[in-house]
């Protein structure tokens, strides 16, 4: 029987990816547009707090399990910025192309051997919206933010976000192989892993 889990999140990007990664198991993903879940304002102060006030919030507003996911880019030369801010680092309702327009300036007079950063995510399941023991999952993707954006593919600061074992950015990878070394990659693949023990 399939389980229908609602995915706590708005972002296209996020749910194109998201089920592309479980696309062939027993789970289908639901975007909680189809349930009209209200946008829950992010007022954690961590990448896990956040997801699970979102889990939660998709949850009691769909009666179904969630799946919530929230993740950035640290950037070491940045004290790592933008971190939980990553969407809105340009400002509220910045496009992704403001935020990597912002992170090149914040960036412009520092050298590439310190342009290190990484990508988090933390994914949260929940079976229910009062669940007191939610599965928590991370996943981190190292790299470096490159001075220009580079390729097509991706979203957020994929374009920036240069992956060493590949030899170009994020945004230049395909989406197959993107997930499989990503951030979110690694973190669903652990929690497939924690569901399907439990």
């Amino acid at each position: 029987m399939t389980q229908r889990i609602v995915l706590a999140s708005n972002n296209q990007g996020k749910v194109r990816e998201m089920g592309q990664l479980l696309a062939g198991r027993d789970l289908e993903i639901l975007p909680q547009s189809a349930f009209n879940v209200p946008e829950i304002e992010e007022t954690g102060l961590t990448f896990v707090e956040n997801a699970i006030l979102k889990a939660r919030n998709a949850a009691a507003h769909s009666g179904l399990p969630a799946i919530a996911d929230d993740s950035g880019l640290e950037v070491d030369a940045l004290q790592g910025a933008p971190g939980i801010h990553s969407a809105r680092y340009a400002g509220p309702g910045a496009s992704d192309a403001d935020n990597n327009a912002k992170m090149l300036q914040a960036l412009a007079d520092i050298p590439d051997a310190q342009r290190s950063a990484r990508f988090q995510c933390l994914l949260v399941f929940m079976r229910h919206a009062q669940d007191p023991v939610p599965i928590i999952c991370q996943g981190t993707w190292e790299g470096r933010i490159l001075r220009n954006p580079q390729g097509e593919n991706g979203f957020g600061y994929d374009p920036l976000f240069f992956v060493p074992e590949k030899n170009c950015s994020a945004a230049e990878l395909p989406a197959a192989e993107k997930n499989a070394m990503s951030h979110r990659g690694k973190a669903l693949q652990c929690l497939l892993e924690r569901l399907s023990h439990g």
